[in-house]
């Protein structure tokens, strides 16, 4: 059978041909530019079982026309007629046992209109929701809302807690109201095409199997930058700060895929089992393998303490960090893993770079280092940086690159959101892509004891300036040369346009 079809099948099979699927925080940002246009994405492709139904959920009080209009605005499709149809809206309190209850109300109202079985009455429920609510509406949800005659599933979007001891009163509170089967906690980066293609490289291909390690490997780079600041959003940054937005979480999930042993088999439990094992054997991050930074004003752009959002102007806040992470374990001892992520940088890019040693004994003097690069974005590539001779007469050695772009390769597949991919998991059942509740202990044990020191201005955390626009730190070089990363081929460049291939 067809994947699509045969993932098609698996939808309609697990949901009996119906779920109703309710947004909750349905008015605001996260649900019009990410929630909805994924429903819509899984709706158009055929995914939705036939008989489902989406409503909103939100304290905003709308007309349907309203809210139609509002959730169908970052839709990139000029027809979203059919779309509209299984939409509907409720307004109500995310603290009130009577809005809740109004909620159920609508929903079986919903489920006996459409003739839905005993039984088979599923609900999925996506928390489009600041943190601060999390806990009081699953309970909510729990006690007035919860399907009684089907299945249940929650999702949970980050952040999962600031640090260990938050994380574990939030998993505490969300499991004494799902289990931990019905609870699905987004990390969006775990949907992402390349980051969901890191255990096929690894485990399908036997010339990197045999490779991926410290024997080979000298340094892993994990990278995210974005040439934005904060722009109007630091009152909630202030609060969390580049490593708790990106690196604790997002950048943590792409290095546990990179890190972990070998699976017994896909599955969900086995997959989730090894980011667990590996995660375990990190040590909490010492301060003295940490570069922070904030940004400062440059050619007309502000600084991150210039934004109008952000009441502590004394803030030390983070906006850039650089942490190296060390996994001590027969593979990897040794072996500096660097999570880097940063606002207001020259570029957008997220990317995993893999610097592998130095040739033994090698021939060539000033070869450059062999480098595994998996772009995430923009423009998905995996690449493989090697030397070659340069062509005609010369015995230059240059280096060059095995090139698999894939809006080159791959010119007639369109590859999906993240989060209509992942949707589409909760769907399913497989929770492959979602963090489980050891997980999220295990990751808060490495970060933890490095935050609550940035927390509390710890005399040991130094903050170093950098421009907007820029790379980062001015320190970022020496900072990456301790830990052994070669920048000795700065002559390379990568080719700004490539040419597709001709089809025969």
């Amino acid at each position: 059978m067809d994947p699509i079809q045969e993932m098609r099948r698996q939808v309609c099979e697990e949901l009996h041909g119906s779920v109703t699927i309710v947004v909750l925080g349905a008015s605001g940002d996260l649900a019009k530019k990410k929630t909805y246009p994924a429903l819509f994405g899984l709706f158009k492709n055929g995914f939705l079982p036939e008989n489902t139904r989406i409503v909103g959920y939100a304290r905003t009080k709308m007309t349907q026309e309203d809210y139609l209009k509002r959730v169908t605005q970052y839709i990139k499709s000029d027809d979203t007629t059919e779309f509209q149809k299984i939409l509907s809206y409720v307004s109500g309190q995310y603290d009130q046992d009577e809005s809740f209850q109004q909620l159920d109300k609508f929903i079986l109202d919903s489920e006996e209109e459409r003739h839905i079985q005993v039984g088979k009455r599923h609900r999925v429920f996506y928390m489009a929701l600041p943190p601060s609510v999390f806990i009081t509406v699953a309970q909510g949800l729990k006690k007035n809302t919860y399907a009684k005659q089907g299945l249940n599933r929650i999702v949970v979007e980050k952040p999962f807690g600031h640090d260990s001891e938050s994380s574990a009163h939030l998993a505490k509170e969300l499991g004494a109201c799902f289990t931990e089967e019905e609870t699905f906690r987004i990390d969006h980066y775990l949907g992402k095409e390349m980051v969901k293609n890191v255990m096929m490289v690894r485990f399908a291909n036997i010339f990197f199997s045999q490779i991926w390690n410290r024997s080979n490997i000298d340094n892993i780079q994990i990278t995210f930058k974005e040439p934005f600041g904060t722009e109007g959003r630091g009152g909630y940054f202030d609060e969390f700060g580049i490593i708790r937005d990106v690196i604790q979480n997002h950048l943590l999930q792409v290095m546990s895929l990179i890190a972990m042993e070998r699976p017994i088999s896909t599955d969900a439990e086995d997959i989730r089992d090894e980011k667990v094992k590996v995660l375990k054997c990190i040590p909490p991050i010492s301060v003295n393998d940490a570069l922070l930074g904030q940004y400062i004003a440059e050619n007309g752009k502000p600084s991150y303490l210039d934004d109008v959002t952000i009441k502590n102007k004394d803030s030390l806040t983070p906006t850039f960090a650089a942490l190296v992470l060390f996994v001590q374990n027969e593979r990897w001892e040794g072996v500096p893993f660097v999570l880097k992520a940063g606002k207001a940088l020259n570029e957008a890019k997220v990317e995993v770079r893999i610097q592998f040693r130095n040739v033994a004994g090698s021939l060539y003097n000033g070869a450059a280092r062999n480098e595994l690069v998996l772009r995430v974005q923009p423009d998905e590539a995996v690449y493989i940086k090697f030397n070659n001779k340069q062509p005609g007469l010369s015995y230059q050695t240059i280096q060059t690159e095995l090139d698999l772009t894939y809006q080159n390769r791959y010119t007639d597949m369109a590859i999906p959101d993240a989060y209509e991919s992942l949707i589409l998991d909760v769907l399913r059942n497989d929770h492959s892509n979602f963090v489980r509740d050891d997980e999220l202990v295990a990751a808060w044990k490495i970060f933890t004891p490095l935050l609550h020191k940035i927390d509390a201005h710890h005399s040991d955390i130094k903050l170093s300036n950098y421009k907007y626009g820029s790379r980062g730190p001015a320190e970022l070089d020496n900072f990456m040369k301790r830990y052994g990363y070669d920048r000795s081929n700065v002559c390379y460049s990568w080719p700004v346009q490539s040419v597709a291939p001709k089809k025969e």
